[in-house]
C-alpha cells in the first residue's frame, strides 16, 4: 500500500509523463492516448514501475467522470453549425452505424474468440464508437483540413456517437444478468434513456446559461467551476432518473457552448485543460489495469476482431448510409477509414470487470487489444489516406494573437458614476478603451459620461489594477485597504480633492493642489527623478519628470501617523 504523499508523488510523475507523451505524440502522428496507455502499462506491475493496480471500482468511477468531463468539453466545442449542416447522416452513423458495426463485429467476435452470441454482440457494442479527440489530434498534427461538410460530419458523427455504444452495453450486460429480456425490453430502455437525456441536457444548458450570466461571482476563477458543477448535475441527474447521463452531459455542452456567456474564453480553456487532465488520469490508470503478457495472449483473436472492425463492419455501416446524403466515393471511403477508437470502449470493458461478468477478464484483454490496432494502425494513416484521397483543403488563416474583452458586472452606483471621463482620476497607465451602454458601443471621449449599468473596458497596467478597482467600487461599500509598500502609478496632474474623493487617501495639503505642484513645494527646487517626499503617512515619487514638471508619480502607502512631520528624500543623478 502506497501512503498518501507517495500516491500524490507518483500521480505527480505519471501526469508530467503523460503530458510529455501528448508532445511527442503530435509530433509523429500517433493519437496520444496509446502512449498514455503505454505509460501506464510501463507504470504497472509487469512495467518498470511496478505499481499493482487491480481496484476495478475505482478505475471504473474515474473513468466514468473523466469521460462525462470529456465528453462535456467536446459538446462545448461542437458548432450548432455543423451540427445543422450534417445532423441526420450524422444522427443515423451515431445511432444505426454504431448499431450496425456492433452486430457485425458481435457476429464475427464470437467465432473468432468462441464466444456466446450475446458475449460476442457485447464485445462489438463496447468497441462500437469513434473518439473524435483521437481522429482530429492526429489530423491537427499533420496540419490537415478537410472540406467543411466532411469535417463536420466527422466531428459530431464521432462526438455524438458515444451514448448509442454505452446505451448498447448496459443494456447487453443486463440481459446478460438476467435483469431484463432481449426485445422490448431493450427497446423500451433506448427510448427512456435518449429522450430522458436529451431533455435534461437541453434544460440543464439553457439553466446554465441563465445563471451565469446573472450570477454575480466576486472571483471569476469561479465561473468555469459553476459551469463544470453544472455538467456533472446534468450527467447525474439524468442518471438518477434513468436517462443517459453521457447524452444530458454532451448535449448541455453543446447548448452552453453555443451561447454567448460570461468569461466564456475562460471557461473553454478551463474545460480543456480538464478534458486532458481526464484523458491522461484515465489512460494511464486504465493502462494500470492492463498486463502486457496476457495481452499476448490474446493477440491473434485481437488482431482479426480488429481486422473485421476496421475493414468490414465500420466500411458497410458507413457505406450503406452515407451515399443517400450525397457524399462521394472518396468521401464515404475516408468516413470508414476513420473509426478510431479510444476512451469510449476502455472505459466500458471495465463495466463487465466491475459486474463480475463470466469471462470479462478475457472481455477486457480483447478489447484493450483492439483499440491499440485501431489507434496505431488507422491513426497513423490517416493523414495519408485522406492525402491520397485529395480531401484536405487550404487552412483557414487565423490572426496571430487575439484579445478577449470579458465583464463581470455592470459599473452601478460607483464613484464613477455621473462624472465624464475627463473629470476620473484615472492612475497612470489605465486608459479607457470602450463604454457599452444598452448593447450599444459608446466610443469614449474625454466629454463621455458614465452612467449607472454601463460596461467600461479599460487597458491598464496591472500596477493600477488596485486604484482602478477603488475608483469603480460601489458607493456605499466598504472599500478594502491599499495594500502597503507596493508603489501605485498616478499622473502628476491629479489633485489632492481627487485622492481623497476617488480613493479614500487623505493628504495633508490644499485640497487644490496637485501631486506635481506639492512635490515641488515640498522639495523646494525643480523635482528629479526618484525624489521624494512623505506626507500624511503617504510616499510620493517623482517617477517621469518632463521639462521640470512632475508627469507621473508612484504612490505608497507607509506605516507612518497622519501626524509625523513630513520627510522630504531627494536622490542625486545616478553617475
Amino acid at each position: 500500500m502506497f501512503a498518501v504523499d507517495q500516491i500524490i508523488f507518483v500521480t505527480a510523475i505519471l501526469l508530467l509523463i503523460g503530458i510529455a507523451s501528448s508532445k511527442f505524440s503530435s509530433r509523429i502522428g500517433l493519437p496520444v492516448l496509446v502512449l498514455f496507455l503505454v505509460v501506464g502499462m510501463l507504470a504497472g506491475s509487469e512495467g518498470i514501475g511496478g505499481i499493482d493496480f487491480e481496484n476495478i471500482p475505482l478505475a471504473h468511477g474515474i473513468g466514468t467522470v473523466a469521460l462525462a468531463i470529456i465528453l462535456y468539453d467536446g459538446g462545448m466545442r461542437t458548432s450548432v453549425h455543423a451540427f445543422r449542416m450534417v445532423l441526420w447522416p450524422a444522427l443515423l452513423l451515431a445511432t444505426l452505424g454504431v448499431l450496425l458495426t456492433a452486430m457485425i463485429t458481435g457476429l464475427a467476435a464470437s467465432w473468432i474468440a468462441g464466444l456466446t452470441l450475446l458475449h460476442g454482440l457485447l464485445l462489438g457494442s463496447i468497441v462500437g464508437s469513434t473518439d473524435a479527440a483521437a481522429v482530429f489530434s492526429v489530423l491537427r498534427a499533420k496540419g490537415l483540413n478537410l472540406k467543411e461538410r466532411l469535417a463536420a460530419l466527422l466531428e459530431v458523427e464521432s462526438a455524438s456517437n458515444d451514448p448509442m455504444a454505452i446505451f448498447l452495453t448496459v443494456g447487453l450486460l443486463q440481459i446478460l444478468l438476467g435483469e431484463m429480456e432481449l426485445g422490448f425490453g431493450l427497446f423500451r430502455l433506448f427510448l427512456l434513456q435518449m429522450s430522458i437525456g436529451a431533455l435534461v441536457g437541453v434544460v440543464m444548458g439553457k439553466a446554465t446559461v441563465w445563471v451565469v450570466n446573472r450570477v454575480d461571482l466576486d472571483a471569476a476563477g469561479l465561473y468555469p467551476v459553476l459551469t463544470a458543477a453544472a455538467g456533472l448535475l446534468a450527467f447525474g441527474l439524468a442518471a438518477v432518473i434513468g436517462g443517459s447521463g453521457f447524452l444530458a452531459v454532451y448535449l448541455a455542452g453543446i447548448v452552453i457552448g453555443n451561447s454567448r456567456i460570461v468569461f466564456q474564453r475562460g471557461i473553454l480553456h478551463f474545460h480543456d485543460g480538464a478534458a486532458w487532465l481526464s484523458q491522461i488520469a484515465m489512460f494511464v490508470l486504465l493502462g494500470l489495469l492492463a498486463f502486457p503478457s496476457r495481452l499476448a495472449g490474446v493477440a491473434t483473436e485481437g488482431l482479426l476482431i480488429a481486422g473485421v472492425l476496421i475493414f468490414i463492419a465500420r466500411p458497410v455501416a458507413v457505406g450503406l448510409m452515407l451515399p443517400w446524403f450525397g457524399f462521394n466515393v472518396r468521401e464515404v471511403a475516408l468516413v470508414s477509414w476513420v473509426g478510431l477508437k479510444g476512451a469510449v470502449p476502455i472505459v466500458l470493458a471495465t463495466f463487465p470487470l466491475l459486474l463480475g461478468l463470466e469471462g470479462s477478464d478475457a472481455l477486457f484483454d480483447i478489447i484493450f487489444f483492439v483499440v491499440l490496432v485501431s489507434a496505431v494502425l488507422q491513426g497513423w494513416s490517416l493523414p495519408p489516406v485522406a492525402r491520397i484521397l485529395g480531401l484536405q483543403t487550404e487552412p483557414k488563416p487565423e490572426p496571430p494573437i487575439s484579445l478577449e474583452i470579458t465583464s463581470l458586472r455592470d459599473v452601478e452606483q460607483s464613484r464613477a458614476s455621473g462624472r465624464s471621463i475627463r473629470e476620473l482620476a484615472l492612475p497612470d497607465g489605465a486608459v479607457v478603451a470602450m463604454v457599452v451602454r444598452d448593447q450599444q458601443i459608446i466610443p469614449p471621449r474625454g466629454s463621455t459620461r458614465i452612467e449607472p449599468g454601463d460596461h467600461v473596458f479599460l487597458v491598464l497596467r496591472p500596477a493600477a489594477r488596485p486604484l482602478v478597482d477603488q475608483l469603480f467600487s460601489h458607493n456605499g461599500e466598504t472599500v478594502p485597504d491599499l495594500p502597503l509598500l507596493v508603489e501605485f502609478p498616478l499622473r502628476g496632474d491629479t489633485t489632492v480633492s481627487e485622492l481623497e474623493e476617488f480613493y479614500g487617501i487623505r493628504l495633508d495639503a490644499e485640497a487644490t493642489q496637485t501631486l506635481d505642484e506639492l512635490l515641488r513645494a515640498r522639495l523646494g527646487t525643480t523635482p528629479r527623478p526618484d525624489d521624494t517626499v512623505t506626507v500624511s503617512g503617504v510616499s510620493l515619487t517623482a517617477k517621469q519628470v518632463v521639462e521640470g514638471r512632475v508627469e507621473q508619480v508612484g504612490l505608497t502607502l507607509s506605516t507612518l501617523e497622519p501626524d509625523d512631520e513630513p520627510e522630504i528624500e531627494s536622490h542625486p543623478d545616478a553617475v
